[in-house]
């Protein structure tokens, strides 16, 4: 130990006497251990981005639902995919499942269609017979990731007691308010023939082709069974906190769905697991060789860095050739020398990697705080990029240090 801290002082001696090769020296590893450790910090931005900005896509959520997705692949190469109606999933089968499933970190909400076909007056005003009424519960609205324009959610004992309450999606409001939704609060609207308090206005989702998500109204579970029937298919809707655990939670729903359903062993599930996340595993897919292509052009610069520490301590034993003979003809022995030069090349590529990561870590979090992601330490990079510049050290210095070592002492003192 006492060995290791006298070379550690020789070391940093030769450093210091050395300052400005040594800087610049630092600097062009710290550089290379920057860029590396900066893209590699920006991809883990990025992912916690995408994870944050497409949970209200679906990206941490996935449905249990009786629409079952087949395909089947051709001789020629070719797949056909048809959707076909599996067993309906029916209310005490959502209701257990929702009472049993307990993945951790796990929220579970489940709704039906009451209809597709509802017109919804207020006044004078009415829309379309095109307004879709679904039965949902409390938890619908956290699950789905859906906001509120104003108003609340509907409370437990609304949802329990199937009182006559609703939320009104943003197109019907716009349509029976004037374009003024949040005028839509605490009033009584009619869909068909029923009447209901308003007590809250959800956010736009959007739409497509197909269907406007807006054009809706939500209903407590218990009052749409009461008023439209209980005899649709329902949807089980699931939403865990971890977008990576989403395929295991995929799994533990599926298990027990089977359990509750007393499915036989050995045949195919008569319901399917859909998870809308396609984009976000297409952005995902994308970063691996985005950190592939980092990886590289670090490994390229610190091969550079290599090269030029290995080159500054040649130079170090080339200027410390007469040292390095009064050391020895003072009876210093060959495995010193060696460890001095070469704690010397490690100090050096250590100083650049510390240098490097703390830069590398800033810049890949400027990346973080454009996309108001928290601050994140990348502690599996740092490892690395200090491991590296390790390596890099005892590469660049092994090859000085075992030359200093062998010098005869008689031509070292002569050495001018």
């Amino acid at each position: 130990m006492q060995q290791f801290l006298f070379n550690l002082n020789l070391a940093f001696r030769a450093i210091r006497n050395n300052r400005l090769r040594s800087v610049l020296t630092i600097c062009i590893i710290g550089i290379g251990i920057m860029a590396l450790v900066g893209i590699l910090t920006a991809i883990e931005v990025i992912k916690e981005s995408v994870y944050t900005n497409f949970s209200g896509m679906g990206a941490n959520t996935f449905q249990l639902t009786s629409d079952v997705l087949k395909k089947k692949k051709h001789r020629g190469g070719g797949v056909n995919i048809s959707l076909s109606e599996g067993k309906q999933i029916t209310y005490e089968e959502a209701k257990l499942f929702k009472e049993r499933y307990r993945f951790p970190g796990s929220s579970v909400s489940m709704y039906t269609p009451a209809t597709s076909i509802a017109t919804v007056h207020f006044g004078s005003e009415k829309t379309n017979p095109n307004v879709r009424v679904v039965g949902v519960d409390d938890a619908y609205m956290k699950v789905s990731n859906a906001t509120l324009l104003g108003g609340r959610n509907f409370s437990i004992s609304e949802d329990q007691f199937g009182s006559y309450v609703c939320l009104l999606g943003s197109s019907a409001a716009n349509k029976l308010f004037k374009n003024k939704p949040a005028n839509a609060t605490d009033e009584v609207i009619s869909v068909g023939d029923v009447k209901y308090r308003v007590i809250g206005v959800m956010g736009s989702k959007g739409g497509s082709m197909m269907m406007d998500a807006d054009n809706t109204v939500l209903l407590p579970l218990v009052n749409s069974r009461s008023v439209y029937g209980g005899g649709n298919s329902y949807t089980i809707n699931i939403q865990v906190s971890d977008v990576e655990k989403k395929p295991i939670a995929a799994e533990e729903a599926e298990g027990l769905f089977r359990t509750i359903r007393k499915t036989p062993l050995g045949t195919e599930d008569d319901f399917a697991i859909n998870q809308d996340d396609s984009l976000v595993s297409i952005l995902l897919d994308s970063l691996k060789y985005v950190r592939w292509a980092a990886i590289i052009i670090g490994i390229i610069t610190l091969l550079g860095s290599v090269v030029g520490l290995m080159n500054i301590m040649l130079v170090s034993v080339a200027e410390r050739t007469r040292e390095i003979g009064v050391s020895k003809a003072l009876g210093a022995k060959s495995s010193f020398i060696k460890k001095q030069f070469l704690t010397e090349s490690i100090m050096i590529s250590l100083l650049g990697g510390v240098l490097g990561v703390l830069l590398g870590m800033l810049v890949g979090n400027i990346v973080g705080m454009l996309s108001k992601v928290p601050f994140i330490v990348p502690w599996l990079w740092i490892f690395v990029g200090v491991s590296i510049c390790a390596i890099v050290g005892v590469i660049s210095g092994i090859y000085p240090a075992i030359k200093a070592s062998k010098l005869d002492p008689i031509v070292a003192l002569r050495y001018e």
